[in-house]
């Protein structure tokens, strides 16, 4: 015992002297790098006898606080542990000029919640249809199942108003998490994203079903990723219908085309015919569902378990379109862009549910997409990420308890996608000529820097070793934006282009534009900082940018809205 125990402290002492060593080198490097978070190597046989991973780690002395790379308990922190969603809720915080009600918080169940169960597999399966292609007496239903739902009384948990306070209490922290009553559960932002809306919509779905008398009815989608969807459908522009939102941006009522890529400000409008805009949108798809999206935290976010500090980073869909899409439809005129523009009123307009019904679409369709030469895995094996759970009420009014692992096959569920294909699954975008000369050394950056101007700094790659067994092992290169400290009281996006430093010659969807920071603002957080990290895969767009064999790559961080803060940029391998 007691040689095992010196043995162990000489490795540790050796693994701390490795990470001073390595801070050091970093600390003197020639090359005019991002002088902040950055991944060096060492000797290969020396990390095997300290156990330390040649090719993630980071520059000692780094304050940033990024997100984590990979599924392993305490990579965000100090939380271990799957997220519960305990029953007590607070009233969240909002601003003067937020729209009333202000409490997010359900109905208290007289009961204790009960576990979820899987329904008959006897049942019928639904099946969830485009907007566009179901027809106008199906949208009628939907239409009499809102109305029916708004016809119950505000303390009925499937009424309209409490199903949508259901999105405004778990996005604005009211839930608490069991045992931790001082932290809320935060499901935007990391890799709850996209089960527990799964899980909200199949209850508001049994729900609206249960209230029509009608086991078969499904959620009609709106597919604003296809041409035929592309804009608010025309049964959600009637006044007179309980599908009608007087909240929206009246500029964007059908026709018009939407903008998956749209940002809120002055420049936000990008003034393209309709074909053009059609094709910039499948470049976007293309850039967020295949090149972007070869790891499911890269799509599905990531790692946030019990006890870790909220919203540690999204996937590539939440940023752009899920996020675009809720601004681009909310009224922006508004302090807020309510009501789908805000995350505590999104759930006021009715469209809502079809519009999330498409994200969940896209998650299907994700797992069978196959993309780079390999098939991509489809979930995380994590315990702490399958056994997170949610409370939901009901069609029957009962408090549900919900987990991850609940929500993964939909077919379990009874209920499937049809009548939409994916036709940007090809659109993949050009690449813009001389828009990256080899000229004078960039200047240092020192990180952190805050975003008042474009930002452009060679990040060094992992040496050629290494990316020879990523193509052996099959791990992603990807780019880490880390630290980065956002206004919550604000909009705030940034775009990242990589090989541009002459970014603003790239077209729209131009394959040098590499990734989008959008964020939703957060009423009543006035004074506070989104803290968060954005990752964006480098593998199949350095191929197309014939930079494959290069040893560092130039990243260029452009300020669009808001006021953002950057900790580092780093590069390192990822595999799950």
């Amino acid at each position: 015992m007691a040689a095992g125990g010196g043995s162990n402290r000489a490795l540790l002492a050796l693994r701390a002297l490795l990470l001073c060593a390595l801070a050091a080198a970093a600390a003197t490097a020639l090359l005019p790098l991002a002088t902040g978070p950055c991944a060096r190597s060492l000797s290969r046989s020396i990390l095997a006898a300290t156990g330390l991973d040649p090719y993630l780690l980071s520059c000692a002395g780094d304050a940033s606080g990024g997100a984590p790379l990979l599924s392993q308990p305490g990579a965000n922190g100090t939380g271990s542990g799957a997220i519960v969603t305990d029953q007590r809720c607070v009233r969240g915080k909002f601003p003067p000029d937020a729209l009333p009600p202000l409490q997010c918080c359900p109905p208290a169940s007289a009961s204790a919640p009960v576990n979820f169960t899987l329904p008959d597999p006897a049942e019928p399966l639904r099946t969830r249809r485009p907007v566009h292609a179901v027809g106008a007496e199906y949208m009628a239903k939907y239409a009499r199942a809102v109305a029916l739902m708004k016809a119950l009384p505000r303390s009925d948990p499937r009424s309209f108003y409490q199903q949508a306070n259901v999105h405004c209490a778990y996005c604005t922290g009211a839930h608490r998490q069991a045992g931790r009553p001082d932290l809320g559960v935060q499901i935007h932002f990391s890799w709850l994203f996209f089960p527990f809306h799964r899980a909200y919509l199949y209850f508001f779905e049994r729900i609206a079903a249960k209230l029509l008398g009608e086991p078969g009815f499904a959620l009609p989608v709106w597919t604003w990723d296809v041409p035929e969807g592309m804009g608010i459908p025309e049964a959600f522009a009637d006044e007179v219908s309980p599908l009608y939102d007087p909240i929206r941006e009246p500029s964007h009522a059908p026709p018009k085309v939407a903008d998956l890529d749209f940002f809120l400000g002055e420049g936000g409008e990008k003034n393209l015919t309709d074909e053009q805009q059609i094709l910039h949108n499948f470049r976007v798809m293309y850039k967020q569902m295949i090149s972007g999206a070869t790891l499911p935290s890269l799509f599905l976010g990531q790692p946030y378990r019990a006890g870790d500090p909220e919203m540690p980073g999204p996937g590539t869909v939440e940023w752009v379109p899920h996020n675009t899409m809720h601004t681009w439809t909310g009224d922006n005129s508004r302090p807020n862009a309510e009501n789908m523009g805000v995350y505590y009123s999104a759930g006021r307009d009715p469209i809502f549910y079809p519009h999330h019904a498409n994200i969940d679409r896209l998650w299907e369709s994700w797992r069978g997409i196959v993309g780079g030469g390999r098939r991509r895995r489809a979930a995380f094996a994590d315990p702490d990420w399958l056994d997170s759970s949610f409370l939901l009420y009901d069609e029957e009014a009962r408090l549900v308890r919900i987990t991850v692992r609940d929500v993964l096959d939909i077919d379990k569920l009874r209920y499937t996608y049809a009548g939409v294909g994916l036709p940007w699954l090809n659109a993949r975008p050009p690449v813009t000529p001389g828009v990256n000369p080899r000229g004078a050394p960039l200047a240092s950056v020192s990180f952190p820097v805050s975003l008042d101007a474009a930002v452009t700094a060679e990040v060094r790659r992992p040496p050629p070793s290494a990316r020879r067994r990523r193509s052996l092992q099959e791990e992603e290169e990807v780019l880490v934006v880390e630290g980065i400290e956002a206004d919550a009281a604000d909009f705030v996006r940034f775009d990242v282009y990589v090989n541009a430093r002459e970014y603003r010659k790239v077209p729209p969807g131009g394959r040098e534009m590499a990734g989008t920071f959008a964020a939703l603002k957060h009423p009543g957080k006035e004074g506070t900082v989104v803290r968060t990290s954005m990752t964006v895969a480098l593998g199949e767009r350095l191929e197309d940018l014939g930079a494959g064999g290069d040893d560092s790559v130039t990243v260029t961080l452009v300020p669009v809205r808001g006021k953002v803060r950057i900790g580092g940029l780093k590069i390192v391998y990822m595999a799950e």
